[in-house]
């Protein structure tokens, strides 16, 4: 048994040997046999990703039209004709009228169905309702309507309710197949996926290929690779054409003006690099055969057949394109024959194969095409063949490869000895370090001139206790390897040495721009690139190192920095700008810095500053002098100068206190220092509050994680007031509480926010829904005066899927209550997603609830997308209410609210209503509804219950005379029968 140096065991020779053999055996062969193998099973045995649902071929009465015909008489004349499931134009390119039936669409489909007119010779469609003969759209392959349109390689009509008799007018150019496929439209869309997908494998295929066959070419200066490449990419456009696909290239659409004359052209072009790749391939063993003349002909016939591309209409250029392919792919079919039969290169027999099989599918093709039928073989088509003639191609090419490979590993071989040629340094060292030999990239490398013998030493170049280093080393293993610095530093190299016959026989390599990319990349795994301050991980890295002073009694203090307005730079200036300012930021700030205090880039504008064994009081007279610094003096950057100013958050940290709560906490901090309120700066020395508070709501997430997460949870109830009758409706808001185990009350504000955070927000709005119905079934004898009850539901809860199937269940057991409840769903979080909002408030609504768009008016796109919610009330903006009476603009904005939502067909309410001032003001601009401190606060539900109108609460007398003077029962009655979007609500 042979041991290392280090102790540990070694592998013998013979069984080192074997592992490698192993290895070997499967990365070379079972590893590929298993991927073809498994291959094979998914095409053969498994369900394509992209498989469509099954069409309906309609069947359709054809007319060809011989003389102009308008639509209805058309109409008329085909109701005699017999239905056909297809035909064939025969190269006729007289327009052709069709009829045909629609199915009708699948009872509970809530998608329309597509028709399909997938010939790709079709030119131009039109397309009438047979019954009236409205015109359903026209197009061509230049342009189309919104619903009749190229799609795949022919058209498509796409209508929400098909008509059930269709009448359609197309043109066709070429062996045209008219027929007609419906789809229903998912499956129609698969389809189109699955055509785009097909058609971008054959092109990424056969391109990936053609260029490595180039590539090839060009690096060996072979011009016949060049040839196939084109050949290749020719093959590429026949089997398009083919399936269909020759509508795109490179994934752009073909302009329709060159579609025709596109085709014409790559056939011909197809069978003029055919034949002069057969004959470059083949030119020595056609001589021997008999079809050398007859393929000579056949090359002077295509002069006339690329002519006739260019000139003549596409229906006559095809019958004469046959004929002339048809000969020579018989003639070269011959000839290919004939090679393989006396050829004994591998070369040419794939050759011969990918050809073969190309001409067999063309021919296919051609003879399919002038008959009129839809495929002579079934197996092979133009597609199949291309992929099929491109893999044994590039077999072919492999093989040529091969032989090439062989022929320079021979003449390696030779060149094995060739010393003085090598690119790398290698040089021979005896046992006292002197150069024994070097060939000329060693010299180079070093800068010797000349060896002289027991002179030129290692140590000359590199530092005396390298040699020691390496010569231990190749004592120690037979392939010793380290890296080295040059004697003045400015180089590094890599040495590979061994001990042989008394010497050390090495390679140098200079690896200095490796290295120092190494170390830029080490940098840049730690630095900002912008900036070259520490980035998130290297600030990591450096707490975590400060960290473990705590332990040792010594301060650490974090801080946290924001820019103020910092992006309006960006969003004036430009980025370029706002970089250069970034920069001076961070130079300004690493001048205030002793050593050992760090900054680390954690976001866009955003610093943190660590400062090991620093006392909080030392740190807050940094983070002044950093806060002084950052904005005491404008930048400059080119002839604009900036002012910038920056807030910062301090904290103390504590032992056993994670960066992610160290960094939060700050981050607060610094938000309480861009209040404006503390001169740029706020610290939390240990035992603050905000550490407290941070604690509490750490205590709140772990707590709705549990599974007591509504225990202490109850409901008060906010009165909403009519102010067009006061004492006939009871309707509120239900608010949410907590109760601590002491018995206190907490506010829901820091719950709701913890919730929020962690995601749990669905638990307390479920919680809130649920106990809301139950109370309302329970009471509902004692609430014959409540219209509606709002709910506020949070902005996590109506992104959460689980939360809005949670919601639905719920509604669906409380549906007699249901339309009791009013959703408010804050305006922002609406704007956020509106399709997902829009569909909610579909599926809520289908129970009888009623939405309400709280916050209206915070947001700047209130306006612009009112018209997309379907809401039912919209809740004016505390911060338009509460002072409204201050300024005139106030009740401007507000009074244009409530006439956007009485011609939207929808209530207001107002909330923070705090004296009879604002009621007043409120009630002679419209508003419906008043909400806040001047009719009630929140009330337990029992003392609601007692109630019999919201006005009951009123305490003031200023409130009270006012609201004895508002409206009647019959200004209410007129408000029960209020039903834009509702039948029930307010």
């Amino acid at each position: 048994m042979q041991f290392t140096s280090s102790g540990r065991w070694k592998l013998p020779g013979m069984a080192q040997s074997a592992l490698d053999l192993t290895f070997k055996a499967f990365a070379y062969y079972l590893i590929p046999i298993v991927i073809g193998v498994v291959s094979i099973v998914a095409l053969v045995c498994w369900d394509s990703q992209y498989v469509a649902g099954s069409s309906d071929a309609r069947d359709i009465r054809v007319l060809k039209e011989t003389a102009p015909l308008s639509p209805p008489a058309a109409n008329a004349r085909l109701h005699a004709a017999v239905p056909v499931s297809y035909f064939d134009t025969h190269l006729s390119e007289a327009p052709v009228w069709f009829r045909f039936s629609t199915r009708p669409r699948a009872p509970g489909s809530i998608v329309g169905d597509v028709i399909e007119f997938p010939s790709r010779h079709a030119v131009d469609i039109s397309c009438w309702d047979a019954a009236t003969l409205q015109l359903l759209g026209m197009a061509t392959r230049e342009q189309g309507t919104p619903y009749l349109h190229s799609s795949k390689a022919g058209f498509a009509l796409q209508l929400t309710d098909l008509p059930r008799e269709i009448l359609c007018r197309g043109t066709f150019a070429g062996p045209a197949r008219v027929n007609v496929v419906q789809w229903p439209e998912t499956q129609f869309d698969l389809s189109v996926e699955g055509f785009h997908r097909k058609s971008g494998l054959l092109d990424g295929g056969m391109i990936v290929l053609s260029l490595f066959v180039l590539i090839t070419a060009l690096i060996n200066r072979q011009p016949l690779y060049v040839l196939f490449s084109g050949w290749l990419l020719l093959n590429l456009r026949i089997a398009g054409l083919s399936a269909g696909w020759d509508i795109q290239w490179l994934g752009m659409t073909v302009p329709p003006q060159w579609m025709l004359l596109g085709r014409s052209l790559t056939i011909a072009l197809y069978g003029v690099s055919t034949l002069t790749l057969y004959q470059a391939l083949f030119r020595e063993e056609l001589v021997k055969t008999r079809w050398a003349i007859p393929l000579r002909i056949t090359q002077w016939a295509c002069i006339p057949l690329l002519i006739g591309a260019v000139t003549m209409p596409y229906g006559t250029f095809l019958p004469m394109l046959w004929v002339i392919m048809a000969f020579g792919f018989t003639l070269m079919t011959l000839g290919l024959i004939t090679i393989i039969i006396r050829s004994r290169n591998r070369v040419a027999g794939w050759f011969a194969a990918s050809f073969a099989l190309t001409y067999v599918a063309s021919l296919a093709e051609v003879v399919s095409a002038a008959l009129g039928m839809h495929q002579v073989l079934n197996v092979i088509n133009s597609v199949t063949a291309a992929l099929a003639s491109s893999l044994l191609a590039a077999l072919a090419v492999a093989e040529q490869m091969r032989m090439e490979t062989q022929k320079r590993r021979e003449a390696q071989e030779k060149l094995e000895h060739a010393y003085e040629a090598m690119p790398v340094g290698l040089f021979t060292l005896d046992m006292y370090g002197n150069i024994v030999s070097a060939n000329p990239a060693m010299r180079k490398m070093l800068g010797i001139t000349e060896i002289v013998p027991g002179r030129t030493s290692w140590k000359q170049f590199f530092a005396d206790s390298l040699w020691s280093e390496l010569l231990e080393q190749v004592h120690l293993r037979s392939d010793a390897e380290m890296q080295i610095a040059s004697r003045d530093g400015a180089q590094r190299f890599m040495v590979s040495a061994t001990l042989a016959r008394g010497r050390v026989e090495a390679v140098l390599q200079d690896v200095t721009e490796q290295y120092q990319a190494t170390e830029q990349l080490r940098f840049m795994a730690n630095n900002d690139p912008l900036t070259k301050v520490f980035n998130r991980r290297g600030i990591e890295k450096m707490f975590e190192g400060a960290a473990q002073l705590l332990n040792a009694g010594k301060p650490l203090a974090l801080a946290y920095i924001d820019l103020d307005r910092f992006k309006l730079i960006n969003d004036l200036f430009g980025h370029a700008a706002g970089d250069e300012v970034l920069k001076q930021v961070c130079e300004r700030m690493e001048l205030t810095l002793a050593g050992g205090q760090k900054i680390g880039r954690v976001g866009g504008d955003e610093f943190v500053i660590v400062m090991p064994d620093t006392a909080i009081p030392l740190a807050s007279l940094i983070c002044r002098g950093i806060v002084d610094r950052i904005g005491g003096t404008p930048y400059r950057v080119g002839d604009k100068a900036f002012h910038v100013r920056g807030s910062v958050g301090l904290i103390e940290v504590s032992p056993g206190m994670p960066m992610k709560d160290a960094v939060s906490t700050a981050d607060r901090a610094c938000r309480e220092a861009k209040g404006g309120h503390h001169e740029g700066l706020v610290v939390y020395e240990r035992g603050s509050n905000a550490f407290q508070e941070r604690t509490n709501e750490l205590n709140l997430v772990a707590r709705l994680s549990g599974p007591d997460a509504t225990e202490g949870m109850f409901l008060e109830m906010q009165p909403i007031m009519s102010l067009s009758a006061p004492y006939e409706s009871l309707n509120f808001e239900v608010l949410l509480r907590m109760r601590e185990a002491d018995g206190r009350v907490a506010p829901a504000g820091p719950l709701i926010a913890a919730a929020e955070k962690s995601g749990r927000a669905g638990v307390i709005d479920r919680w809130v829904l649920s106990t809301t119905l139950s109370w309302i079934e329970d009471n509902l004898e004692s609430l014959t005066n409540t219209r509606f009850v709002c709910m506020n539901l949070s902005g996590a809860s109506l992104n959460d899927e689980r939360f809005v199937q949670d919601t639905l269940e719920v509604l669906a057991r409380y549906t007699h209550v249901a339309s009791r409840l009013c959703m408010e769903i804050t305006e922002s979080v609406a704007l956020h997603d509106l399709d997902n909002t829009r569909r909610f408030i579909d599926q809520v609504r289908n129970f009888g609830v009623k939405v309400a768009l709280d916050d209206f008016g915070a947001g700047y796109t209130s306006f612009s997308y009112l018209k997309e919610l379907p809401a039912d009330v919209l809740k004016i903006d505390g911060n338009f209410i509460v002072n409204i009476n201050a300024h005139p603009a106030n009740v401007a904005i507000v009074e244009a609210i409530v006439s956007l939502a009485g011609n939207l067909g929808m209530r207001t309410i107002a909330e923070w209503a705090e004296d009879a001032a604002t009621i007043r003001t409120l009630a002679e601009i419209g508003v419906d509804y008043v909400q806040g401190y001047a009719v009630a606060r929140s009330q337990l539900p029992e003392k609601l219950l007692a109630a019999s109108s919201s006005a009951s609460f009123i305490q003031g007398e200023d409130v009270l005379q006012l609201v004895r003077t508002l409206g009647s029962s019959a200004n209410e009655a007129d408000l029960r029968g209020f039903v834009p979007y509702d039948e029930h609500l307010l």
